[in-house]
């Protein structure tokens, strides 16, 4: 069992599964993505990891506790970036402290120190409207952080944002999971995405939505180091292609 893990989980509306017996884990310092075409489940399955919902079947576990229908256990960070528009960074980013009850001052003087780690010094006085795409995702990421410093959710996040932006923000994403100890599970339908940021992949395909796979990524050197156009990489795509079914 690792840090999240789910077992047989099913999940039903109006008597039709739409989730399938799906049983997966995370471990700690992990990055593992959940990769499928749109309509296989993969926003239903987080809404029951994250305890949104109680699924028809089937366990959620954190560090072997039974955390079935019970939210507030493991951050959620959505495709949007939900800041709040009349707050500034520094308090949007700070917010999941204060709501545990952290003294404003010492979230604030807490979240400040985020942003700078996570290249967002200097940002802390102004809006969100202020900031680009890339950078309130960013954001929104040290307050998915802050809101869990062991493991996070990420539904979609970087699906917003154009190709450039994306590119930047994944080489980012890269150099600061290096340095903190989070493990992450990430829901994406970009492939090369999926390659790139993860150690392993779960494929997520049909109606009802399974898990089909799970494919570890081995690339050589490190994941920052890790080449679109490799000769690995191409062949863990056509992989993924074949076995997603899609060509």
């Amino acid at each position: 069992m690792g840090l999240l893990s789910a077992e047989s989980i099913t999940v039903s509306f109006e008597g039709k599964n739409v989730i399938e017996n799906i049983s997966l884990s995370l471990n700690e310092g992990e990055t593992v993505s959940l990769l499928g075409v749109s309509g296989t489940g993969k926003t239903t399955l987080f809404n029951i990891l994250s305890g949104l919902y109680a699924p028809d079947e089937g366990k959620v576990y954190l560090d072997s506790e039974d955390i079935t229908g019970k939210a507030g256990k493991i951050s959620y960070m959505l495709q949007k970036d939900l800041l709040l528009p009349h707050k500034r960074v520094i308090d949007n980013a700070a917010l999941p402290l204060i709501l545990k009850g952290v003294n404003k001052k010492e979230a604030k003087l807490k979240a400040e120190r985020y942003l700078k780690e996570f290249g967002l010094e200097g940002t802390g006085d102004k809006f969100p409207h202020q900031l680009s795409g890339g950078m309130r995702q960013r954001v929104a990421f040290v307050r998915t952080y802050l809101a869990s410093e062991r493991a996070a959710l990420l539904d979609e996040p970087f699906s917003a944002l154009d190709s450039i932006t994306k590119s930047a923000i994944h080489r980012w994403f890269l150099s600061v999971m290096a340095e903190i100890n989070l493990s992450v599970l990430f829901v994406t339908h970009d492939i090369d995405e999926a390659i790139l940021l993860s150690d392993r992949v779960y494929l997520l395909t049909g109606k009802p939505g399974k898990i089909t796979d799970e494919i570890v990524i081995r690339l050589p050197g490190e994941k920052c180091d890790r080449s679109p156009m490799s000769s690995e990489f191409i062949a863990y795509k056509e992989e993924i292609i074949k076995k997603i079914g899609i060509l």
